[in-house]
């Protein structure tokens, strides 16, 4: 496995890099942001890398740093999203933001990557939501990772389906999760939680 190239970007395409490192050069699928980060052509860069290898094909991906790497990897352990549709919602947003609406379950803002439905953000939101560790949320969001994390805290108590359901009925992220915070407590059943959410938001 390549963990990561050294050398001089030789071209710039829409969604790839070649570096060239000592004479060879890799072809990488990248996300928007790390084109955008990428240095000028002929300059050096260190480029993070994962290598999909499958029957028909072997491609290599890169990043700018770990903290994309590792959001690319979580996203493709989502049921139904492959690394090229993974590289598509790492460019739809920048790091932070993606993070944050993961570890919100902030289903709308996911939505509005290329090619993530309503059904695919919901997965992610549901899959990934408090599987970031400490250290990543430190290293993306600074000093809102404590919050964030305290707020993303998986609970037995149907909190969280309770959330979801709210966001799929239409209700914002912020709006579904002032609901919940209201009346968590009065009740471990998701469907009651919900129904009471609903009761205090008429």
């Amino acid at each position: 496995m390549i963990a990561y190239l050294e050398g001089r970007v030789a071209e710039k395409g829409l969604n790839t890099l070649v570096v060239d490192v000592n004479g060879v050069g890799y072809l990488l699928t990248c996300s928007q942001n790390t084109i955008m980060k990428a240095p000028e052509t002929g300059a050096t860069m260190r480029i993070y890398t994962y290598m999909s290898v499958r029957e028909d094909a072997v491609e290599l991906f890169g990043f700018q740093n770990r903290e994309e790497k590792s959001m690319f990897l979580s996203l493709t352990g989502v049921t139904g999203i492959g690394p090229k549709s993974a590289v598509q919602i790492l460019g739809s947003m920048p790091l932070k933001d993606l993070t944050r609406a993961v570890m919100e379950g902030d289903i709308t803002a996911l939505s509005r990557a290329q090619g993530v439905g309503k059904k695919t953000a919901q997965r992610i939101a549901l899959e990934l939501k408090g599987k970031v560790s400490d250290d990543e949320l430190k290293a993306i969001l600074g000093d809102e990772a404590a919050s964030i994390s305290a707020a993303a805290a998986p609970a037995n108590d149907g909190a969280g389906d309770a959330l979801l359901a709210l966001q799929q009925l239409g209700y914002t992220a912020q709006e579904a999760q002032r609901a919940i915070q209201k009346v968590r407590g009065q009740a471990t059943d998701a469907s009651e939680l919900l129904r009471l959410a609903l009761r205090n938001m008429e």
